[in-house]
Protein backbone atom coordinates (compact mmCIF):
# COMPACT_ATOMS: atom_id res chain seq x y z
CA UNK A 1 0.00 0.00 0.00
CA UNK A 2 1.69 3.07 -1.09
CA UNK A 3 1.96 6.07 1.08
CA UNK A 4 -0.75 8.21 -1.37
CA UNK A 5 -3.52 4.81 -0.68
CA UNK A 6 -2.61 5.31 3.44
CA UNK A 7 -3.22 8.79 2.85
CA UNK A 8 -6.40 8.89 1.06
CA UNK A 9 -7.74 5.60 3.62
CA UNK A 10 -6.83 8.21 6.86
CA UNK A 11 -8.73 10.38 5.67
CA UNK A 12 -11.84 8.38 5.36
CA UNK A 13 -11.14 6.81 8.87
CA UNK A 14 -10.49 10.07 10.44
CA UNK A 15 -13.76 11.63 8.97
CA UNK A 16 -15.95 8.91 10.39
CA UNK A 17 -14.48 8.93 13.43
CA UNK A 18 -15.32 12.63 13.28
CA UNK A 19 -18.61 12.23 12.36
CA UNK A 20 -19.11 9.04 15.05
CA UNK A 21 -18.01 11.93 18.01
CA UNK A 22 -19.13 15.61 16.86
CA UNK A 23 -19.38 16.59 20.19
CA UNK A 24 -16.12 15.36 21.54
CA UNK A 25 -14.76 16.76 18.10
CA UNK A 26 -16.59 20.55 18.45
CA UNK A 27 -15.15 20.73 21.88
CA UNK A 28 -11.58 19.43 20.98
CA UNK A 29 -11.71 22.42 18.20
CA UNK A 30 -12.48 25.29 20.83
CA UNK A 31 -8.51 25.61 21.71
CA UNK A 32 -7.76 25.59 18.68
CA UNK A 33 -10.50 28.36 17.36
CA UNK A 34 -8.86 30.72 20.02
CA UNK A 35 -5.38 30.06 19.30
CA UNK A 36 -5.44 30.93 15.31
CA UNK A 37 -8.04 33.87 16.40
CA UNK A 38 -5.71 35.65 18.71
CA UNK A 39 -2.83 35.03 15.55
CA UNK A 40 -4.28 35.72 12.75
CA UNK A 41 -5.77 39.29 14.67
CA UNK A 42 -2.92 40.11 16.19
CA UNK A 43 -1.68 39.70 12.37
CA UNK A 44 -4.07 41.32 10.67
CA UNK A 45 -3.80 44.69 13.44
CA UNK A 46 -0.17 45.00 13.04
CA UNK A 47 0.04 44.51 9.32
CA UNK A 48 -3.12 47.23 8.97
CA UNK A 49 -1.11 49.27 11.65
CA UNK A 50 1.83 49.23 9.22
CA UNK A 51 0.21 50.14 6.06
CA UNK A 52 -1.96 52.72 7.69
CA UNK A 53 1.23 54.22 9.41
CA UNK A 54 3.57 54.21 5.70
CA UNK A 55 0.60 55.88 4.27
CA UNK A 56 0.34 58.68 6.92
CA UNK A 57 3.84 58.89 7.64
CA UNK A 58 4.80 58.97 3.23
CA UNK A 59 2.89 62.27 3.51
CA UNK A 60 5.65 63.52 5.51
CA UNK A 61 7.91 63.10 2.54
CA UNK A 62 11.22 61.75 2.09
CA UNK A 63 13.22 64.30 1.21
CA UNK A 64 11.64 66.85 3.76
CA UNK A 65 13.68 68.08 7.09
CA UNK A 66 12.24 69.19 9.82
CA UNK A 67 15.17 71.23 11.94
CA UNK A 68 13.37 71.87 15.57
CA UNK A 69 14.78 72.48 19.33
CA UNK A 70 13.94 69.07 20.20
CA UNK A 71 14.84 65.66 18.56
CA UNK A 72 11.79 63.54 17.82
CA UNK A 73 12.71 60.62 19.86
CA UNK A 74 14.99 61.53 22.78
CA UNK A 75 17.24 58.99 24.31
CA UNK A 76 16.14 60.13 28.35
CA UNK A 77 14.55 62.75 29.80
CA UNK A 78 17.87 64.00 30.62
CA UNK A 79 18.71 65.01 26.77
CA UNK A 80 15.38 66.08 27.05
CA UNK A 81 16.45 68.35 29.73
CA UNK A 82 19.54 69.34 27.68
CA UNK A 83 17.11 70.00 24.33
CA UNK A 84 14.53 72.42 26.54
CA UNK A 85 17.47 74.54 27.59
CA UNK A 86 18.31 75.37 23.86
CA UNK A 87 17.70 78.44 22.38
CA UNK A 88 14.09 78.98 20.38
CA UNK A 89 14.41 79.12 17.03
CA UNK A 90 13.29 82.79 15.47
CA UNK A 91 11.71 83.83 12.59
CA UNK A 92 14.80 85.61 11.53
CA UNK A 93 17.06 82.62 11.53
CA UNK A 94 14.25 80.88 9.43
CA UNK A 95 14.71 83.68 6.84
CA UNK A 96 18.35 83.69 7.31
CA UNK A 97 19.02 80.04 6.61
CA UNK A 98 16.36 80.17 3.65
CA UNK A 99 18.52 82.61 1.83
CA UNK A 100 21.62 80.78 2.47
CA UNK A 101 20.36 77.08 1.40
CA UNK A 102 20.84 75.99 -2.03
CA UNK A 103 19.97 72.47 -2.08
CA UNK A 104 16.28 73.78 -1.13
CA UNK A 105 13.19 73.17 -3.62
CA UNK A 106 11.31 74.96 -0.47
CA UNK A 107 11.50 76.60 3.05
CA UNK A 108 8.80 76.69 5.30
CA UNK A 109 9.18 78.41 8.99
CA UNK A 110 6.33 76.88 11.02
CA UNK A 111 4.58 77.84 14.23
CA UNK A 112 2.22 75.87 16.31
CA UNK A 113 -1.05 76.17 19.05
CA UNK A 114 -3.88 74.84 20.14
CA UNK A 115 -7.06 77.04 20.43
CA UNK A 116 -10.47 77.40 20.59
CA UNK A 117 -12.15 78.36 17.08
CA UNK A 118 -15.77 79.64 16.99
CA UNK A 119 -18.16 80.75 14.05
CA UNK A 120 -22.04 82.51 15.10
CA UNK A 121 -22.76 80.21 17.86
CA UNK A 122 -20.58 77.21 17.39
CA UNK A 123 -17.15 76.66 18.52
CA UNK A 124 -14.40 73.77 18.04
CA UNK A 125 -12.03 72.91 21.15
CA UNK A 126 -8.39 72.11 20.42
CA UNK A 127 -8.11 73.37 17.26
CA UNK A 128 -4.10 72.78 15.55
CA UNK A 129 -3.74 76.63 14.61
CA UNK A 130 -0.25 76.74 12.41
CA UNK A 131 1.26 79.77 11.45
CA UNK A 132 3.66 79.34 8.31
CA UNK A 133 4.12 80.56 4.79
CA UNK A 134 3.16 79.75 1.36
CA UNK A 135 6.19 76.90 0.72
CA UNK A 136 4.21 75.11 3.51
CA UNK A 137 2.12 73.64 0.33
CA UNK A 138 5.20 71.81 -1.45
CA UNK A 139 6.92 71.11 2.71
CA UNK A 140 3.42 69.20 4.37
CA UNK A 141 2.28 67.31 0.98
CA UNK A 142 -1.36 69.01 2.04
CA UNK A 143 -3.73 69.70 -0.41
CA UNK A 144 -6.41 71.93 -0.92
CA UNK A 145 -9.70 70.59 -1.52
CA UNK A 146 -11.57 74.04 -2.04
CA UNK A 147 -10.80 77.59 -2.85
CA UNK A 148 -6.78 78.09 -2.09
CA UNK A 149 -3.75 78.41 -0.38
CA UNK A 150 -1.57 81.08 0.98
CA UNK A 151 0.00 83.12 -1.44
CA UNK A 152 3.60 84.77 -1.11
CA UNK A 153 1.33 88.12 -0.09
CA UNK A 154 -0.64 86.54 2.50
CA UNK A 155 2.50 85.56 4.12
CA UNK A 156 4.61 89.00 4.24
CA UNK A 157 0.90 90.88 5.05
CA UNK A 158 -1.13 91.52 7.45
CA UNK A 159 -4.28 90.24 6.21
CA UNK A 160 -5.57 87.75 8.59
CA UNK A 161 -7.18 84.61 6.44
CA UNK A 162 -7.17 81.68 7.42
CA UNK A 163 -7.05 78.04 5.18
CA UNK A 164 -9.09 75.32 7.06
CA UNK A 165 -9.27 71.61 7.67
CA UNK A 166 -11.85 69.16 7.00
CA UNK A 167 -13.27 68.29 10.09
CA UNK A 168 -13.40 72.05 11.48
CA UNK A 169 -15.08 72.57 8.10
CA UNK A 170 -17.91 69.94 8.67
CA UNK A 171 -17.86 70.68 12.61
CA UNK A 172 -18.21 74.66 12.19
CA UNK A 173 -20.26 75.27 8.88
CA UNK A 174 -22.60 71.74 8.57
CA UNK A 175 -23.59 72.08 5.20
CA UNK A 176 -22.35 75.40 4.44
CA UNK A 177 -19.44 76.58 2.33
CA UNK A 178 -17.14 78.50 4.39
CA UNK A 179 -15.07 80.08 1.61
CA UNK A 180 -15.70 83.98 2.50
CA UNK A 181 -16.85 83.23 5.93
CA UNK A 182 -15.40 84.48 9.01
CA UNK A 183 -14.25 82.62 12.27
CA UNK A 184 -12.61 83.90 15.64
CA UNK A 185 -9.40 82.90 16.72
CA UNK A 186 -8.06 84.36 20.18
CA UNK A 187 -11.36 87.12 19.34
CA UNK A 188 -9.64 87.38 15.89
CA UNK A 189 -11.26 87.49 13.16
CA UNK A 190 -9.99 85.34 10.33
CA UNK A 191 -11.75 85.28 6.96
CA UNK A 192 -12.18 81.57 5.47
CA UNK A 193 -10.19 81.22 2.23
CA UNK A 194 -9.49 77.69 1.61
CA UNK A 195 -10.61 74.51 2.89
CA UNK A 196 -8.04 71.47 2.99
CA UNK A 197 -8.79 68.07 1.83
CA UNK A 198 -9.35 64.79 3.98
CA UNK A 199 -6.35 63.63 5.05
CA UNK A 200 -7.06 61.35 7.96
CA UNK A 201 -5.29 60.58 11.16
CA UNK A 202 -1.66 60.08 12.50
CA UNK A 203 -0.42 58.77 15.51
CA UNK A 204 -3.61 58.78 17.18
CA UNK A 205 -4.66 62.55 16.12
CA UNK A 206 -6.46 64.34 13.38
CA UNK A 207 -4.88 66.34 10.62
CA UNK A 208 -8.05 67.25 9.65
CA UNK A 209 -8.37 69.45 12.90
CA UNK A 210 -6.42 72.42 11.98
CA UNK A 211 -6.68 75.51 10.46
CA UNK A 212 -3.29 77.56 8.79
CA UNK A 213 -2.67 81.10 8.78
CA UNK A 214 0.06 83.56 8.05
CA UNK A 215 2.99 83.37 9.82
CA UNK A 216 3.08 87.13 10.56
CA UNK A 217 -0.33 86.92 11.52
CA UNK A 218 0.21 84.14 14.02
CA UNK A 219 3.00 86.25 15.70
CA UNK A 220 1.06 89.44 15.82
CA UNK A 221 -2.53 87.80 17.32
CA UNK A 222 -2.13 83.87 18.78
CA UNK A 223 1.67 83.86 19.78
CA UNK A 224 4.39 86.48 19.83
CA UNK A 225 7.27 84.01 20.61
CA UNK A 226 6.51 80.56 19.35
CA UNK A 227 9.33 77.99 19.28
CA UNK A 228 9.10 77.98 15.30
CA UNK A 229 9.92 74.80 13.44
CA UNK A 230 11.76 75.22 10.02
CA UNK A 231 10.51 72.48 6.83
CA UNK A 232 12.93 72.13 4.24
CA UNK A 233 12.77 70.36 1.57
CA UNK A 234 15.58 68.98 -0.09
CA UNK A 235 15.97 69.68 -4.29
CA UNK A 236 16.59 66.00 -4.96
CA UNK A 237 16.34 62.82 -2.80
CA UNK A 238 19.56 61.42 -5.04
CA UNK A 239 21.10 64.26 -2.96
CA UNK A 240 19.27 63.81 0.12
CA UNK A 241 22.84 63.44 2.06
CA UNK A 242 24.66 66.66 0.85
CA UNK A 243 21.14 68.46 1.46
CA UNK A 244 21.45 67.51 4.81
CA UNK A 245 24.93 68.29 5.26
CA UNK A 246 24.21 72.00 4.13
CA UNK A 247 21.55 72.44 6.01
CA UNK A 248 23.48 71.55 9.41
CA UNK A 249 26.15 73.88 8.17
CA UNK A 250 23.96 76.93 7.28
CA UNK A 251 22.11 76.26 10.72
CA UNK A 252 25.25 76.22 12.29
CA UNK A 253 26.35 79.97 10.75
CA UNK A 254 22.98 81.37 11.76
CA UNK A 255 22.99 80.32 15.13
CA UNK A 256 26.40 81.65 15.34
CA UNK A 257 28.06 78.17 17.18
CA UNK A 258 32.00 77.89 17.21
CA UNK A 259 33.48 74.89 15.52
CA UNK A 260 34.15 73.31 19.30
CA UNK A 261 30.49 74.05 20.02
CA UNK A 262 27.98 71.22 19.67
CA UNK A 263 24.87 71.28 17.43
CA UNK A 264 21.37 73.87 19.70
CA UNK A 265 19.38 72.33 17.08
CA UNK A 266 17.93 68.95 15.88
CA UNK A 267 17.18 67.96 12.09
CA UNK A 268 14.94 65.44 12.10
CA UNK A 269 13.57 63.19 8.95
CA UNK A 270 10.70 60.96 8.03
CA UNK A 271 13.13 57.83 8.50
CA UNK A 272 13.42 58.24 11.84
CA UNK A 273 9.36 57.94 12.50
CA UNK A 274 9.89 54.79 10.88
CA UNK A 275 12.83 53.44 12.74
CA UNK A 276 11.28 54.25 15.93
CA UNK A 277 7.58 52.76 14.55
CA UNK A 278 8.86 49.19 13.78
CA UNK A 279 11.03 48.78 17.11
CA UNK A 280 7.40 49.35 18.80
CA UNK A 281 5.72 47.00 16.02
CA UNK A 282 8.92 44.17 17.00
CA UNK A 283 8.11 44.54 20.54
CA UNK A 284 3.90 44.85 20.66
CA UNK A 285 4.40 41.34 17.66
CA UNK A 286 7.07 39.73 20.61
CA UNK A 287 4.65 39.97 22.68
CA UNK A 288 1.65 39.12 20.78
CA UNK A 289 3.54 35.97 19.53
CA UNK A 290 4.13 34.80 23.71
CA UNK A 291 0.50 34.99 23.99
CA UNK A 292 -0.63 33.74 21.30
CA UNK A 293 2.39 31.06 21.82
CA UNK A 294 0.53 30.40 25.02
CA UNK A 295 -2.96 29.76 23.55
CA UNK A 296 -2.12 27.52 20.82
CA UNK A 297 0.14 25.79 23.76
CA UNK A 298 -3.50 24.87 25.84
CA UNK A 299 -5.34 24.26 22.47
CA UNK A 300 -2.75 21.66 21.60
CA UNK A 301 -3.16 20.28 24.62
CA UNK A 302 -6.43 19.77 24.84
CA UNK A 303 -6.21 18.07 21.27
CA UNK A 304 -3.71 15.67 22.64
CA UNK A 305 -5.62 14.14 25.28
CA UNK A 306 -8.60 13.91 23.17
CA UNK A 307 -6.08 12.22 20.98
CA UNK A 308 -5.47 10.01 23.38
CA UNK A 309 -9.03 9.16 24.59
CA UNK A 310 -9.46 7.90 20.78
CA UNK A 311 -6.55 5.70 20.75
CA UNK A 312 -7.95 3.98 24.38
CA UNK A 313 -11.62 4.01 22.79
CA UNK A 314 -10.34 1.95 19.33
CA UNK A 315 -7.82 -0.12 20.80
CA UNK A 316 -9.98 -3.45 19.68
CA UNK A 317 -9.93 -1.38 15.60
CA UNK A 318 -6.11 -0.92 15.96
CA UNK A 319 -5.36 -4.76 17.29
CA UNK A 320 -7.64 -5.92 13.93
CA UNK A 321 -6.01 -3.68 11.54
CA UNK A 322 -2.84 -4.65 12.83
CA UNK A 323 -3.61 -8.26 12.72
CA UNK A 324 -4.76 -8.38 9.12
CA UNK A 325 -1.24 -6.65 7.93
CA UNK A 326 -1.61 -2.82 8.77
CA UNK A 327 1.63 -1.14 9.65
CA UNK A 328 2.93 1.25 11.98
CA UNK A 329 3.05 3.77 9.91
CA UNK A 330 -0.28 3.78 8.49
CA UNK A 331 -1.43 3.58 11.83
CA UNK A 332 0.29 6.31 12.74
CA UNK A 333 -0.75 8.50 9.96
CA UNK A 334 -4.19 7.39 10.79
CA UNK A 335 -4.28 9.51 13.96
CA UNK A 336 -1.96 12.06 12.76
CA UNK A 337 -4.82 13.06 9.93
CA UNK A 338 -7.48 13.10 12.21
CA UNK A 339 -5.58 15.44 14.88
CA UNK A 340 -4.16 17.66 11.86
CA UNK A 341 -8.28 17.57 10.37
CA UNK A 342 -9.67 18.48 14.06
CA UNK A 343 -7.04 21.63 14.01
CA UNK A 344 -7.67 22.60 10.51
CA UNK A 345 -11.33 22.73 10.75
CA UNK A 346 -10.88 24.47 13.93
CA UNK A 347 -8.05 26.89 12.19
CA UNK A 348 -10.84 27.76 9.50
CA UNK A 349 -13.43 28.35 12.27
CA UNK A 350 -10.87 30.77 13.68
CA UNK A 351 -10.62 32.50 10.35
CA UNK A 352 -13.83 33.22 9.76
CA UNK A 353 -14.10 34.75 13.15
CA UNK A 354 -11.21 36.50 12.79
CA UNK A 355 -12.76 37.77 9.25
CA UNK A 356 -15.76 39.12 11.11
CA UNK A 357 -13.53 40.76 14.18
CA UNK A 358 -11.25 42.66 11.40
CA UNK A 359 -14.24 43.86 9.48
CA UNK A 360 -15.61 45.43 13.26
CA UNK A 361 -12.07 46.44 14.35
CA UNK A 362 -11.05 48.49 10.69
CA UNK A 363 -14.81 50.31 10.99
CA UNK A 364 -14.88 51.34 14.64
CA UNK A 365 -10.88 51.18 16.01
CA UNK A 366 -7.97 50.94 13.92
CA UNK A 367 -7.45 49.39 10.53
CA UNK A 368 -6.56 46.36 10.23
CA UNK A 369 -5.67 44.00 7.17
CA UNK A 370 -6.42 40.45 6.93
CA UNK A 371 -3.76 39.53 3.96
CA UNK A 372 -3.72 36.59 2.04
CA UNK A 373 -0.26 35.56 3.16
CA UNK A 374 -1.38 35.70 7.30
CA UNK A 375 -4.39 33.93 6.23
CA UNK A 376 -1.82 31.00 4.62
CA UNK A 377 0.20 31.05 7.45
CA UNK A 378 -2.36 30.46 10.63
CA UNK A 379 -3.86 27.20 8.28
CA UNK A 380 -0.18 26.36 8.04
CA UNK A 381 0.14 26.69 11.98
CA UNK A 382 -3.23 24.82 12.55
CA UNK A 383 -2.18 22.18 11.15
CA UNK A 384 1.35 21.76 12.47
CA UNK A 385 -0.52 22.14 15.30
CA UNK A 386 -2.47 19.06 15.01
CA UNK A 387 0.35 17.07 13.59
CA UNK A 388 2.51 18.06 16.80
CA UNK A 389 -0.54 17.44 19.42
CA UNK A 390 -1.33 14.00 17.78
CA UNK A 391 2.23 12.56 17.41
CA UNK A 392 2.38 10.84 21.02
CA UNK A 393 -0.96 9.53 20.56
CA UNK A 394 -0.51 8.28 17.30
CA UNK A 395 3.01 6.73 18.38
CA UNK A 396 1.38 4.95 21.07
CA UNK A 397 -1.73 3.50 19.06
CA UNK A 398 1.45 2.46 16.31
CA UNK A 399 3.30 0.53 18.72
CA UNK A 400 0.74 -1.23 20.18
CA UNK A 401 0.97 -4.83 19.99
CA UNK A 402 -1.81 -6.28 18.37
CA UNK A 403 -2.72 -9.01 20.67
CA UNK A 404 -2.50 -6.99 23.63
CA UNK A 405 -5.06 -4.63 21.64
CA UNK A 406 -7.33 -7.40 20.51
CA UNK A 407 -7.58 -8.90 24.27
CA UNK A 408 -8.79 -5.16 25.50
CA UNK A 409 -12.46 -4.75 26.05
Amino acid sequence: MNLLVETREGLGISWNALCANKMRSVLATLGIVIGILTVTLMGAAINGLNQAFIRNVSALGANVFYVSRYKWFNNSFADWLSMRRRPQITLAEAEHAARLLTLDDAVAPTAEDEDTVKYKNRSADDVDIIGTTEAYLQTSGVDVADGRFLTSADAEGTQPICIIGNDVATNLFRGESPLGKHIRIEDQSFQVVGVLSKQGMMFGNSLDDRIIIPLREFLADIWNQPDIEIQVKASSVARLDDAREELLQVMRQVRHLRPEQPDNFSINQQDEIVVWFHEQTAVIALIGLFVTSLALFVGGIGIMNIMFVSVVERTREIGVRKAIGAKRRTILLQFLIESACICFFGGLIGLGIAWLATLAVTKWLFPANLSASIVILSAIVSVLTGVISGFLPAWRAARMDPVDALRSE
